[in-house]
């Protein structure tokens, strides 16, 4: 601790105290219909990123998407999520956290009915992002309402209850999704967000309350970071078209993915340097990363949200096309995964608020995850489902631990007035780990399974080959249109494609190992919360005043 200045130490104090946040009357009642209400909403965000990846191939078939409409149906969500992100934060300290997450769950429900409703690939790609402005929204306000309302200590079961929620709802997303598709029609995936999310923001409107200081529109249009948004957003979306397009219909050394590979990461560095020394109100405050700790958690969670993400999206993948399951089924098969997931995310916050530690669990959980990861690179083409249940249960139980910890670990250092940026900035990272992750995975998939190119047109056929290549997603209806010896051709090229993926995660897991060294452990220690709490976020007086 000597390292850092007097300021630094007070501003960003080891010791994290309830009696400094916003604070408002709270009853038990209440309590319960509110996180409810903030579970319910986040259940549904996260229950969108993976819910069309069963669904994904009729989708495409049934609005006759091209290859690019294939793949931005399934990423156009979460870009938008990401890029989103990091204005909620800044807009709930202006106009207070009840408006937002209100305007935020409206906007995800229109997203909703649009793609419910979409009758071509364009319209439901449109859809599939204005749910993903929503669901930013619901992500960061969900996180920041439950660090205005508890304690620190609190804080970590309330998370551990919200991880739990976004493992479960995550991992089960292609269960359902594979359900409606079968059972009813893929457009159930998004019908199903309009009941449910109207019931969480009727008690939303009618049970919460948190009073915050406002501002006029005009000072609240002034203190928002517009360059600071523009930057990353067009950055953030620049570098992920490159790799798209890189990784479906364009050679990585063409004009085209080269400038966007070089112009997303040079606005990014310009988003970095506005909000060093130019931004008045700055998005992601660039003092909060300065702190070597506080680093390495940002970048722990970036490295869990990717490999997390890989995870759901992908062993789907190895399901229907490796162990030819149906939709349903391959969501089923999930199911070692989710368990570990959920639980162990629940039982890691009644541990942190018990005991105040979180370092050990980081740790721990970054070495879980990498074991159950390097394992999946060992999976055959016939793999028996005891090593497979085993292995998804090891993965699990390290993504179940990190879902929540490294929220903890900056909460416990970080001043009370970037309590809400934190947060948010917390949400932008790891939704732009799921974002680049998934690209970077499809992009390494798409790689290995043209390494094989010659075996495959020499087995296939050139059409069926050049088919496979452009779209690798295949129902075991496809599969059924290929001979004995050619699905075993494919079961040995997919497999052998997605063991070069999983290699890439693991190292990212253990690189995650490494980071969490550098993350500091601080006591938790905290009083009970007082009965009366007055919601008034601390940074709303600096900007009104200005």
């Amino acid at each position: 601790m000597g390292r850092r200045s007097k300021d630094e130490n007070e501003r960003n104090s080891v010791t994290a105290d309830l009696s400094q946040p916003q604070h408002g009357t709270l009853d038990r009642n209440n309590r319960v219909i509110i996180v409810f209400a903030l579970a319910l909403v986040l259940f549904l965000a996260a229950l969108d990123v993976t819910i069309i990846t069963t669904a994904l191939p009729t989708i495409s078939n049934q609005l006759r998407a091209s290859e690019d409409g294939f793949t931005w149906i399934g990423s156009s969500f979460v870009l938008a999520n990401a890029t989103s992100s990091s204005l909620w934060g800044k807009l709930s300290d202006i106009w207070g956290r009840k408006i937002m997450l209100v305007l935020a769950n409206v906007i995800f429900m229109i997203g909703s009915l649009i793609c419910a409703l979409s009758n071509t690939a364009g319209l439901l790609i449109s859809g599939r992002a204005i749910q993903g402005v929503g669901s930013g929204g619901i992500v960061v306000l969900v996180n920041t309402c439950i660090g205005d309302l508890f304690s620190v200590r609190d804080r970590a079961q309330y998370f551990g209850i919200l991880g739990m929620v976004w493992a479960l709802a995550s991992a089960i997303g292609p269960i359902i999704g594979g359900a409606f598709t079968e059972k009813l029609s893929w457009r159930w995936c998004f019908y199903i967000n309009l009941p449910l999310d109207g019931v969480a923001l009727v008690a939303l409107v009618f049970f919460f309350s948190i009073e915050t200081q406002r501002m006029s529109p005009i000072q609240g249009l002034k203190a928002i970071d517009w360059t600071g948004i523009l930057t990353i957003t067009g950055g953030t979306l620049m570098f992920l078209l490159g790799l798209q397009l890189a990784g479906t219909n364009a050679p990585w050394s063409s004009t085209q993915v080269i400038s966007l590979l070089v112009f997303g990461p040079s606005t990014i560095f310009l988003f970095l340097l506005n909000e060093w020394k130019l931004a008045r109100h700055p998005i992601v405050p660039i003092h909060i990363f300065q702190d070597r700790s506080n680093l390495a958690a940002f970048a722990i969670t970036f490295v869990h949200g990717a490999v997390f993400i890989a995870g759901n999206y992908f062993m789907p993948l190895y399901f229907q096309t490796v162990l030819s399951a149906s939709p349903i089924l391959s969501g089923v098969y999930l199911l070692p995964q989710v368990l570990a997931l959920s639980i162990i995310s629940g039982i890691t916050g009644l541990v942190i608020r018990k005991t105040g530690y979180y370092l050990g669990i980081i740790r721990i959980g970054m070495a879980l995850m990498a074991l159950g990861y390097g394992l999946f690179i060992e999976m055959k083409p016939y793999e028996s489902w005891s090593r497979l249940i085993t292995y998804q249960i090891i993965a699990g139980v390290g993504g179940g631990m990190n879902f929540e910890a490294p929220l903890i670990a900056l909460y416990a250092v970080v001043n009370n007035s970037d309590m809400a940026t934190t947060t948010s900035t917390f949400g932008f990272v790891r939704q732009l780990a799921e974002a680049v992750s998934i690209v970077i995975g499809g992009v390494i998939f798409q790689s290995g399974l043209r390494n094989r190119e010659n075996s495959l047109i020499s087995r296939l056929g050139s059409g069926e080959a050049k088919k496979l290549l452009s779209s690798p997603e295949m129902t075991v209806d496809d599969l059924n249109h290929f001979s004995i010896k050619q699905r075993a051709l494919l079961s040995e090229v997919y497999t052998e494609s997605l063991s070069k993926m999983w290699i890439f995660y693991t190292a990212l897991a253990v690189f995650g190992i490494v980071l969490s060294l550098f993350v500091v452990g601080c006591p938790l220690d905290d009083p009970e919360p007082p009965e009366s709490m007055e919601m008034q976020h601390p940074d709303s007086s600096a900007l009104r005043s200005e």
